[in-house]
């Protein structure tokens, strides 16, 4: 009986070592460019909320934003990284034609890449890795894919690339860390009963699901106030099935460990 006993314990132990070490469902808020309606709204939202977040950042600060900039990565919101200059395709984007990514080498970019870390590292004093975010969700620069590149570089432990609101992520074992599925938010405006079914998928999988905001309540790529509170409210009141947390801790919680 005595033999019994410790067997079924030991297997008790094994089962409970092999069970996810996450929630139910993970999910991710992140913002692109350090716009102004993100440190105005989408911010002072997330505090009310007790929420966390990953803002990937470019070299577009001033002498104003920058001190609060660097008050939100003390807060312990994830500072990240998406390039100094933000270089698209200019027959999708109007920018500076400089900033033109066509007329960039994947050298270009990851020594842009490599300046942006530096900066980040001025702002929140932190060592180690960075997640990064392809600028326009492009992966080529001058027709040429960079992501080996950027790999072999070891300048982002994780990256982040586009997608619709069924890029909810289950099959973990064959995600590549460099290229993580999002949700880029637009609509006509996006509501928030939207933003709730994208959480509720995700919830339904037992995935991970990563939001990709821009302006709220502002700027370009609005995502309306409310819509945005309306969604915090739902990660709120579900704490005990949802864990809201940053892209880094997201991404180093559910792969496979080597």
């Amino acid at each position: 009986m005595k033999k019994l006993t410790l067997l079924l314990l030991l297997i008790s132990r094994i089962a409970m070592a092999q069970q996810p070490a996450h929630k139910k469902a993970i999910i991710v808020l992140t913002y692109d460019d350090g716009i102004n309606s993100q440190l105005n709204i989408a911010i002072p939202q997330l505090d009310s909320a007790h929420l966390t977040a990953t803002f990937f950042l470019m070299g577009n600060m001033t002498e104003t934003t920058l001190p609060r900039w660097r008050e939100v990565g003390k807060k312990g919101y994830e500072l990240a990284n998406h390039t100094l200059y933000h270089p698209c395709l200019l027959t999708s984007v109007k920018a500076n034609p400089a900033n033109n990514s066509a007329i960039y080498t994947p050298y270009m970019m990851l020594r842009e890449i490599n300046e942006m870390n530096t900066l980040l590292f001025a702002l929140d004093g932190k060592t180690g890795g960075r997640t990064y975010a392809y600028p326009c969700t492009e992966v080529e620069v001058g027709g040429i894919n960079y992501v080996d590149t950027l790999r072999k570089a070891g300048l982002a432990k994780y990256a982040r690339i586009g997608g619709g609101p069924d890029a909810v992520i289950t099959d973990f074992k064959n995600l590549d860390p460099l290229k993580v599925p999002s949700w880029a938010v637009t609509g006509n405006p996006v509501t928030g009963e939207a933003l709730m079914d994208f959480v509720k998928k995700v919830q339904q999988s037992g995935g991970l699901g990563i939001f990709m905001f821009h302006g709220v309540g502002g700027d370009y790529l609005i995502t309306p106030a409310d819509a945005h509170r309306k969604l915090l409210a739902y990660l709120s009141a579900h704490r005990n099935e949802i864990e809201v947390t940053t892209f880094m801790k997201a991404m180093d919680e559910v792969m496979p460990a080597k």
